[in-house]
C-alpha cells in the first residue's frame, strides 16, 4: 500500500529547516502508527510537486530517515516504511479528563513556593527597552568560537567524556583550566582536590547551605541581597539575620553574633554594586576567626571590573580554610549554561561531591568539555574583554541619561558591574511603576524582593544595561522619568 502525498502537509512557524519538518512528519507517521511497515512513501518528485519544496530537499529528508531506520530503499522502486522501524508501545494511549484528587496541602509538609522571586517576563526580547538583568546578548556573544568548541567536544575524539557517567567526578580538563587560569586572576591558589564544579552558583549556594546549616542554625545575610539566597536558607529553615549595608558593602561589625555561616558578595554586592575594600575584608576574616563562623563568598560579576582593576577575592586572604567560594560562569558566558564551581578545603569540597552525586551526579560532560576549550583556547578572555568595553560604553550613556532626567542613583559601584541600583521618591511603588511601563516596551526590576521582609521599602528599583543595546538607552530612561513623573510624586522639575 503507498501513502498518499496528500497524508504530509508543511506546518507554518516550524523551528527547523524544511528537512527537518519532512523528517519530523515521516519519523511522527510511524511512530504514532498511522505509517506501517511496508507502505510506500510518496516519490521525492511527487512529495516536492506537493509541498512546494525541491527535490533534493525531499531526497536528504528520505535519506537521513533511512540511515535512522525509519525507512528503507529498494532500488529504483523507492522508499518503504522500513520493517525494523522504532515503534511506540502496542497499548492504546486515550487522553481523558483529569482530576487531582490527592489533598497536597496536608501531604507536602515542607512550601518551597512560598518565597519572593524576581519576575521576568519570558519574552523580554519583544520589549523595546529591556533594563533586565542577567540575560545574554547576542550582539556580543563570540557564537563561531562557541560554535566550533561544541563540535569538537562532540567529535570521537573525546566521544567519552560526552557519552560516560563520570559519577562524582568531573572534567580534569576543565578543572585544569579553572585552576590554572580563572582562579589565579581572583588570587586564588587551588588544587583539585579543592575545586567541585555545580548546576550555576545557585546550586553551589545550595549545597554550601545544606551542609553548613540546618534547622534553627544563625546565619546572616547582606540585606539586600540576591533574592535566591534566601529562598534556600528559608526553606532549610535556618534563621536568617540580616546586615545592613552601605557604599562599601558589608560592614563587618555590624555582623551579629552567635552566627554559624555569612554570606556576601564582596566583588559586586548584590543589588548595589558595591566593591568591599580589602580592609574591611580582612576585618570580616579576623573576625570569622574570632567567633569561629564560616563566610560564604559569591564572587558576583567579578570579571565586570571595568572602572578599576579587580580586588583580590575574599577567598585569596584566606589563611584558615573559612572562606567557602562560589563562582559562575552565568553571567560572563550566558545563564541557560548553568555552570558554575566552589572552592574550599578539601574536607568540605569532599562532603559537597557526595551531597551532589546523591542529587544530580554531575553537570553534562559535553558542557564541561566545551567550555574547557572554549577557556583553552582564548575565547573566553577575549569575550570578556569585548563584554567590558561594551558595558563601559553603555554604562557611560545610561548614567549620563539618569543624570539628564533628574534620577537618582542609589547605588552604581566604582569597579563596573552590569546594572544601576536606583530610588525612586519615596512615595512610589515601583511593582505598580513597572506595571505601568511594561505597557510602554520598559522592563525595569522592582527591588522589594532583595530586602528581608518586614525591611522591604518599595520604592527601589534596578536597570540593568547588560540586555538592552546602545541606543535605546536614552529613550527608555525617557520613559522611565516620565512614569515617575506621572506619579505626581518626583519632586525633580
Amino acid at each position: 500500500m503507498s501513502i498518499p502525498a496528500e497524508a504530509f502537509f508543511l506546518t507554518p512557524g516550524f523551528n527547523g529547516t524544511l528537512q527537518q519538518q519532512i523528517q519530523q512528519m515521516v519519523a511522527e507517521g510511524i511512530l504514532r502508527g498511522r505509517f506501517r511497515p511496508g507502505e510506500k512513501l510518496p516519490s521525492s518528485r511527487g512529495l516536492a510537486e506537493h509541498l512546494g519544496v525541491s527535490r533534493i530537499t525531499v531526497t536528504l529528508a528520505y535519506t537521513e530517515l533511512v540511515s535512522g531506520d525509519y525507512l528503507t530503499a529498494r532500488g529504483r522502486s523507492g522508499y518503504y516504511v522500513s520493517d525494523t522501524a522504532p515503534m511506540q508501545p502496542g497499548f492504546e494511549f486515550e487522553e481523558r479528563p483529569h482530576r487531582d484528587t490527592v489533598d497536597w496541602e496536608r501531604i507536602v509538609g515542607r512550601r518551597f513556593s512560598r518565597h519572593e522571586l524576581i519576575a521576568r517576563p519570558v519574552d523580554w526580547q519583544s520589549y523595546a527597552y529591556p533594563f533586565i538583568y542577567g540575560q545574554a546578548d547576542a550582539t556580543l556573544f563570540d557564537h563561531q568560537n562557541w560554535r566550533q568548541c561544541a563540535l569538537r567536544a562532540l567529535g570521537k575524539r573525546d566521544f567519552e567524556v560526552l557519552t560516560a557517567d563520570f559519577y562524582e567526578r568531573d572534567d580534569p580538563m576543565l578543572i585544569e583550566y579553572i585552576m590554572r587560569s580563572i582562579l589565579p586572576r581572583r588570587g586564588i591558589s587551588a588544587r583539585p582536590e579543592e575545586i567541585l564544579l555545580t548546576m550555576g552558583a545557585q546550586n553551589a549556594l545550595w549545597l554550601a547551605s545544606e551542609i553548613l546549616l540546618g534547622q534553627g542554625s544563625r546565619a546572616a545575610v547582606e540585606n539586600p541581597c540576591y533574592p535566591g539566597l534566601r529562598a534556600i536558607l528559608g526553606q532549610i529553615g535556618a534563621e536568617v539575620l540580616p546586615v545592613e549595608v552601605d557604599a562599601d558593602g558589608l560592614l563587618p561589625e555590624a555582623v551579629p553574633e552567635g552566627i554559624e555561616a555569612i554570606f556576601t558578595t564582596p566583588s559586586h554586592h548584590c543589588p548595589t554594586n558595591a566593591t568591599m575594600p580589602i580592609g574591611r575584608r580582612t576585618a570580616l576574616l579576623e573576625r570569622a576567626g574570632r567567633e569561629d563562623f564560616l563566610v560564604i563568598e559569591d564572587d558576583y560579576e567579578f570579571e565586570m571590573s571595568f572602572l578599576k582593576p579587580a580586588a583580590p577575592a575574599l577567598k585569596s586572604l584566606d589563611r584558615e580554610g573559612r572562606v567557602i567560594h562560589v563562582g559562575s560562569f552565568s553571567k560572563s558566558l550566558f545563564p541557560g549554561l548553568r555552570l558554575g564551581y566552589l572552592v574550599a578545603s578539601e574536607a568540605f569540597i569532599r562532603e559537597a561531591r557526595a551531597l551532589r552525586a546523591a542529587m544530580l551526579r554531575h553537570t553534562p560532560g559535553h558542557i564541561q568539555r566545551t567550555v574547557a576549550y572554549f577557556l583553552s583556547l582564548g575565547h573566553y578572555d577575549a569575550l570578556i574583554n569585548r563584554l567590558n568595553q561594551a558595558y563601559k560604553r553603555r554604562r557611560t550613556v545610561m548614567d549620563e541619561a539618569i543624570r539628564t532626567h533628574g534620577l537618582e542613583i542609589a547605588g552604581q559601584g566604582a569597579f563596573g558591574g552590569s546594572s544601576f541600583w536606583m530610588r525612586a521618591p519615596a512615595a512610589v511603588d515601583t511593582g505598580l511603576l513597572a506595571v505601568d511601563l511594561r505597557a510602554k516596551g520598559v522592563l525595569i526590576e522592582p527591588g522589594r524582593a532583595f530586602f528581608a521582609p518586614g525591611t522591604a521599602p518599595r520604592n527601589y528599583y534596578r536597570l540593568a544595561y547588560s540586555s538592552i543595546s546602545q541606543n535605546r538607552i536614552p529613550e527608555g530612561i525617557a520613559l522611565i522619568a516620565e512614569a515617575l513623573r506621572e506619579t505626581g510624586a518626583n519632586q525633580v522639575a
